[in-house]
């Protein structure tokens, strides 16, 4: 699948996905200021989780993220939480679109959904780059981790996220969490690797460090919008598994491009990155290291073995929407389609790890 064309631009809005527009203005005449319609509602290509909407109106344009309809996992879906976040993390000089509003009356749409900014720009779904001088690709590599620093850098409490998650502990309550979720998806099936890594990192969990962030839970190149023609991060986008946590978990997240072959999710494995200009894990790592104040990563062989599981155990619940019929993505096949290759790469990273 072409991930570039796949979930580029918009589409009309899916049969099921579909809503009372005229009470969408409504509530966007009396919440958003400076809104004037009449009002253009289409739906954006990508996406499998929250359904994701392009609002036009003759003088500017927006975007609308909402809960989808349906039967959900508990706590899933959660778009209160990414409206919370974004507005305060907006308020600092983080690049996220400025949000709007919030609506949790489910009697407007069906569903709560907020309103923010539509940010133009690029989103590069190739963690290749292509197109771009080795230069530029070494310097977009560069905004990307600056990004993520930045981020990291930040106070929940001092930014009004002192109380977003839990203080400690977040490894072992995300494997618990992620652990449960996939065991309690009857209708999404089982996978016998993924059964082998439940065991492995709940044996294998390393203690807790203490340190605690907003980690975004999703960081990658198709999760953010950079600059028309420079280097350069305007806004990060979906931030629906987005808590207090583990810094370097998240980092290990974004870092797992590198392991992961290009027929996996955006994966740069196997390409020869210094003939792009790409940098080297190793040095990738290294000014992460140097822009947070480390000298190393701890875990990282845990950690990497834990968010592959992770995103296989995300996957699975896609799978299992499909199967509940609320999938939001019409690519969401070929998405489940890669689960299993998924999970058995995260146990060879774990029958690799050096622990």
């Amino acid at each position: 699948m072409d991930r570039t064309k796949a979930n580029s631009g918009t589409r009309e809005v899916a049969e099921r996905l579909r809503f009372d527009e005229a009470a969408l203005a409504a509530w966007m005449k009396t919440s958003v200021p400076e809104f004037a319609g009449p009002l253009s509602v289409s739906q954006f290509a990508g996406g499998q989780s929250n359904p994701t909407y392009r609002l036009d109106t003759p003088n500017r344009s927006y975007v609308l993220r909402r809960k989808p309809p349906g039967k959900l996992l508990p706590g899933a879906h959660a778009v209160e939480r990414e409206a919370r976040v974004m507005s305060a993390l907006g308020a600092t000089g983080f690049p996220v679109p400025h949000i709007h509003g919030l609506c949790d009356d489910e009697a407007v749409l069906g569903t709560p959904f907020f309103v923010m900014d539509m940010v133009e720009g690029r989103i590069i779904w190739d963690a290749t780059f292509p197109g771009l001088s080795n230069a530029d690709r070494a310097a977009h590599f560069d905004a990307m981790n600056a990004t993520i620093a930045q981020l990291h850098s930040l106070d929940p409490a001092a930014i009004g996220l002192g109380d977003y998650g839990r203080p400690g502990g977040f490894v072992e309550r995300q494997v618990a969490r992620w652990s449960k979720q996939y065991e309690s998806d009857a209708e999404a099936g089982r996978v016998p690797a993924m059964d082998r890594l439940v065991e492995w990192l709940h044996a294998n969990l390393p203690p807790d460090r203490g340190e605690v962030r907003v980690v975004h839970g999703d960081y990658r190149c198709d999760n953010m919008i950079f600059a028309p023609a420079e280097p350069r991060v305007l806004a990060v986008l979906d931030w629906e598994l987005s808590t207090l946590g583990d810094p370097v978990a998240d980092f290990v997240y974004h870092l797992m491009v590198y392991r992961m072959p290009a027929e996996l999710f955006t994966g740069i494995a196997g390409v020869d990155l210094g003939a792009l200009g790409i940098p080297s894990e190793e040095d990738y790592l290294a000014t992460y290291c140097r822009r947070t104040g480390r000298d190393h990563l701890p875990d990282l062989d845990y950690l990497m073995v834990f968010v592959m599981f992770r995103l296989a155990a995300i996957i699975h619940g896609i799978k299992g929407r499909l199967a509940r019929g609320n999938a939001s993505s019409e690519h969401a096949l070929e998405t489940v389609a890669k689960l299993e290759a998924l999970a058995d790469l995260a146990w060879t990273q774990a029958e690799r790890a050096h622990l």
